[in-house]
């Protein structure tokens, strides 16, 4: 069997939740060293905060989201999609990307600016001409032109992100646009989550949704946004969303911890989204940036293990059942959020202690998970189809 018809190339799930996983593992761990003092940053123009924002948004965060929506947009416009040598030359740059963040340092400035941009501009390329190129077959048309407003969006996120002028907006863009995919997503797996589970219909109302999305893509130019302005919007966004929230039947997801992660999740963004407020509006910062925290840990840490988990065993023609150690992964990504978000308020004196400890706590969940998952990626589908 050739490098290409293996079956890890099969979709772009396989690859980027591997990498998403073992990328979850490490990350964390080597900033919780860092931090500690005892490793040393990457010695670049960029400092070891903006190297960690960078690598858990777009190493991490973007090997999760590219493993989504390479999968996901398929479906939606019922092709083939991405496989075999196309995936390859993604995880390459992928790849690529990591080896510049490290060593890139000493490197001509062109060629590092290529290995920064080559994986995210060529991977949004391919699904902006997914949904263009087949937007008559698309069973999500009118709600992907979110997709195609932000997509392109994230290669300015990150150049300003490594910029050192412009870094906290960029890190507030990327976190911006993230929020935005994550609200897209919510929305269209709950309602089906829901369905399929409970049998229960939850509130969805397009001009809701809509001011929703709109909304929460003028929040991610945030970082250019006088403090009231930021902090007035982020209030009307978390009441909109806590508004629906009441509707979505939350008694009745919480019954089930897989469904009821998603949930809080959603929970997370409301609170991220009111502690901005306060902080932008009194002008009180809380200790451990919380609000950038509240989505690493909250949204994206709660939720991306179990999207992983579904996607992993669905896909590869597996029954979709949290087991016991899927479940305990969960736990452990709940931990490590009050690890990195509360305790640090309750306990300020010990605020290393705790970075260390949720950083710790992040990666045992991932290597769990890659533990559960990543063999079944490398493996055929169970039920002899190929994609």
């Amino acid at each position: 069997m050739s490098l290409v018809s293996q079956p890890l190339w099969h979709a772009g799930f396989r690859p980027f939740f591997a990498l998403a996983c073992l990328s979850g593992i490490v990350l964390p761990l080597l900033w919780a060293l860092m931090f500690a003092g005892a490793l040393e940053a990457p010695t670049a123009a960029f400092t070891a905060s903006q190297w960690h924002a960078h690598e858990m948004f777009f190493g991490f965060g973007w090997a999760m989201l590219a493993g989504f929506l390479l999968t996901a947009s398929k479906n939606w416009v019922k092709i083939r999609g991405y496989h075999g040598a196309s995936l390859i030359f993604l995880v390459a740059a992928w790849c690529l990307e990591r080896l510049g963040m490290a060593f890139g340092a000493g490197w001509p400035p062109a060629l590092f600016q290529f290995s920064n941009q080559l994986f995210l501009v060529a991977v949004v390329a391919m699904l902006m001409w997914t949904l263009l190129h087949h937007r008559d077959t698309d069973g999500y048309r009118r709600d992907n032109v979110f997709f195609l407003l932000l997509l392109p969006l994230f290669p300015l996120a990150k150049f300003l992100l490594l910029d050192g002028h412009w870094s906290q907006a960029g890190q507030l863009m990327a976190l911006g646009l993230f929020r935005l995919a994550f609200l897209i997503m919510l929305e269209r797996t709950l309602t089906d989550f829901m369905k399929n589970v409970f049998q229960a219909a939850i509130l969805r109302r397009p001009a809701l949704d809509v001011s929703i999305k709109a909304l929460a893509l003028v929040l991610a130019f945030a970082g250019f946004m006088p403090p009231a302005l930021q902090g007035g919007l982020a209030f009307l966004l978390a009441g909109l969303l806590a508004g629906r929230f009441a509707f979505w039947k939350p008694g009745l997801a919480l019954r089930r911890l897989d469904i009821g992660i998603m949930y809080l999740g959603y929970l997370a963004i409301v609170l991220q989204l009111l502690v901005v407020a306060f902080e932008q509006l009194a002008g009180v910062v809380w200790v451990g940036s919380v609000t950038m925290h509240l989505f690493t840990f909250g949204a994206m840490g709660l939720i991306v293990p179990a999207m992983i988990v579904r996607i992993s065993k669905g896909h590869t023609g597996r029954k979709v059942a949290f087991e016991a150690m899927d479940k305990a992964v969960l736990w452990l990504m709940i931990a490590a959020l009050v690890l990195r978000v509360v305790a640090p308020q309750l306990a300020p004196g010990a605020y290393l202690l705790w970075v260390s400890l949720a950083a710790a706590g992040w990666a045992l969940a991932f290597a769990i998970l890659a533990w559960r998952v990543i063999p079944f990626l490398l493996a055929p589908r169970i039920d002899g189809r190929e994609h």
